[in-house]
């Protein structure tokens, strides 16, 4: 059980990342993980008053408010139009629309879980986040980082010419997957994210540019291999790391197949 003594909805960012700075003060976003855990919150700090749920679009980019849940981004049709239905395909599995219409995309990416699928879709983007104390940080970044006290505002997804496609393999609807998959091409650069290894989202780039000297079949069974090789997988009660990485192999290849079968 989580005991929380105090609720405090904060007034101003500045305020909610003093508070944030006690380690017995948790900011509480959607609070759909948080309920989870076990254990005492002095003040619980609520980011709802700040205007941080809405989604803005301009010309160079998305600008995504932390408190944006899951469910705006699934039906969001600009950021829909933009990933090629990808972000609807990475956020719909998760768990169910009521769950969807709580959780945050500020939390979920803060907390830079294993298993989410959030992660995995925003690092296939050119996208950083914006944090109240340390400023833009590129979403690559960010998932290596530790844990802190800052406070995230905001996630921000340039809008630069984009290829990508999001798959996942789960053993019953609505679970964690058991491996996530975005592929994308931005930058004149290919490259696969892997989700659910069960560590934490990581790129692997086609460092050797098979995919930009011929996007062919066997150029992109190559990289398939080469991402079946290059990954690190483990085991846990959704997979063996054995068959991860076998999961690896035709994720990625069906991403790219379908990739290729939009631009033939």
């Amino acid at each position: 059980m989580l005991t929380i003594k105090e609720f405090r909805k904060v007034q101003s960012l500045e305020e909610a990342y003093e508070l944030n700075q006690k380690k017995t003060n948790r900011i509480i976003g959607g609070m759909l993980w948080m309920k989870m855990q076990t254990g005492n919150v002095n003040i619980a700090i609520d980011l709802s008053g700040l205007g941080l749920d809405t989604i803005e679009e301009t010309d160079e980019e998305f600008s995504i408010g932390a408190m944006v849940t899951l469910r705006d981004l699934e039906t969001n049709k600009s950021l829909n139009e933009y990933t090629n239905n990808a972000m609807r395909e990475a956020m719909r599995h998760i768990v169910g629309v009521q769950f969807r219409n709580l959780a945050t995309v500020g939390g979920s990416i803060f907390g830079r879980y294993g298993f989410s699928d959030v992660l995995t879709m925003f690092m296939a983007l050119d996208s950083y986040v914006q944090l109240h104390h340390a400023g833009i940080v590129p979403m690559s970044e960010f998932a290596k980082m530790p844990y802190d006290n800052d406070v995230l505002v905001r996630i921000i997804v340039k809008k630069v010419p984009l290829k990508c496609a999001y798959l996942s393999h789960r053993q019953t609807k609505t679970d964690f997957p058991t491996l996530a998959v975005a592929v994308s091409h931005h930058h004149d650069k290919w490259q696969a994210v892997l989700g659910a290894t069960p560590h934490r989202a990581v790129i692997i780039a086609d460092e050797n540019n098979l995919l930009n000297s011929d996007f062919n079949a066997e150029n992109i069974e190559k990289f398939a291999e080469y991402v079946k090789d290059t990954v690190k997988t483990d085991s846990n009660i959704r997979g063996s790391a054995l068959y991860r990485k076998h999961l690896a192999y035709v994720l990625v290849k069906r991403a790219l197949l379908s990739i290729r079968g939009i631009d033939a």
